[in-house]
C-alpha cells in the first residue's frame, strides 16, 4: 500500500515577514474559539496585514471587537449584493457613521452587482451600488467590488460614476486575459484568490501570467475559495503563501518576489 503524500504545511513555504491578506471574512461564524490561533499562525507565515470585511452595518458592530487587540486587522465596510434587498436610507447613514468613527476602515466593499445567485432584485442591487459608491467617493475612500455574471453592468456603473483612474480593487478575479486587460485599462487593481492553484483553471492563470504585480493583491476570501493543497479544508489566511507560490510559478519568478510585492501593491491601496 502506497503513503499518502504528506501535505507541505503553510510555514515551510519561509516566506518573509510583510504579506498582505486583503480580503477575509474572520467574523463569519466558520471561525470563532481559535480566532487568536488563525491570527498567530497567519504571523508566523509571514503575514503582516489582514484585511477583514464585514458584511454590513450589523456585522462591524457585533463583531468588530473580536479584532480589538490585533492590529495587523484593518477593515472593509460595505452591504454586500446578497443583502440589497434590505438595503435602505438607514443603512447608508450607519455605514458613513461607522466609517467616520473608526480609523481601521479602509475602503467601502465588498459591493456591488451578483447576477449569478439574484438573492436579491437586480434593481435593487444596482441602487445599494450606485449609493455606496456616491459614499465611497465623498469620503475618498477605495472600494472592494464583488461582480459575479455581471462584469458589463458593474464597469458601466463604475464608469458613470467617475471611477475611471480610481482606487477600485476587483475582488476575487476568476475570469481570462480579455477581462484583465479591460479592467487594468481603467487603472484598477485585481485581487487573486487561492482558486488560481486549481490544477484546470487556465483561464485565470493565463489572466495571472498578464496582470502586473504592481496592479495585483492577493486574498484568501476565507473561509473559502481554499488553495491546493488544503482545497475542500476551511479557509484561513495563513495559506495565501500557496496562492503566492502558484502565481510565482506561472510567473516564474521567486514567491517572495510575488509577497512582496502583492504586499506593496495593498499597502498603497488601501494607504496602510
Amino acid at each position: 500500500m502506497s503513503k499518502k503524500k504528506r501535505r507541505p504545511l503553510p510555514e515551510e513555504l519561509n516566506l518573509p515577514p510583510g504579506g498582505i491578506d486583503s480580503h477575509a471574512h474572520l467574523d463569519l461564524e466558520q471561525f470563532g474559539s481559535d480566532l487568536d490561533e488563525i491570527i498567530e499562525r497567519a504571523q508566523k507565515c509571514g503575514l503582516a496585514a489582514i484585511g477583514n470585511v464585514f458584511l454590513g452595518p450589523e456585522a462591524y458592530l457585533n463583531n468588530k471587537d473580536l479584532f480589538a487587540s490585533y492590529e495587523q486587522v484593518f477593515f472593509i465596510l460595505g452591504t454586500h449584493p446578497h443583502d440589497a434587498k434590505v438595503f435602505n436610507n438607514d443603512t447608508i447613514n450607519k455605514i458613513e457613521q461607522i466609517i467616520n468613527q473608526d480609523s481601521k476602515i479602509k475602503a467601502v466593499g465588498e459591493i456591488g452587482l451578483d447576477f449569478y445567485y439574484d438573492f436579491s432584485p437586480r434593481e435593487a442591487q444596482v441602487k445599494a451600488f450606485q449609493e455606496q459608491l456616491e459614499l465611497a467617493r465623498e469620503l475618498d475612500l477605495p472600494v472592494v467590488i464583488h461582480s459575479r455574471e455581471a462584469e458589463k453592468e458593474t464597469v458601466t456603473i463604475l464608469l458613470d460614476m467617475g471611477f475611471k483612474d480610481k482606487k477600485v480593487l476587483w475582488h476575487c478575479f476568476g475570469k481570462g486575459k480579455d477581462l484583465a486587460e479591460e479592467l487594468l485599462g481603467f487603472g484598477w487593481t485585481l485581487s487573486i484568490p487561492g482558486t488560481v492553484t486549481y490544477r484546470k483553471n487556465h483561464q485565470l492563470q493565463e489572466a495571472v501570467q498578464y496582470i502586473p504585480l504592481t496592479s495585483m493583491v492577493l486574498e484568501t476570501d476565507c473561509p473559502f475559495l481554499t488553495p491546493e493543497p488544503y482545497r475542500g479544508k476551511r479557509n484561513e489566511p495563513a495559506l495565501i503563501g500557496f496562492t503566492a507560490q502558484k502565481i510565482a510559478q506561472i510567473k516564474k519568478i521567486s514567491t517572495s518576489d510575488v509577497w512582496i510585492t502583492t504586499a506593496r501593491t495593498c499597502q498603497k491601496f488601501f494607504n496602510l
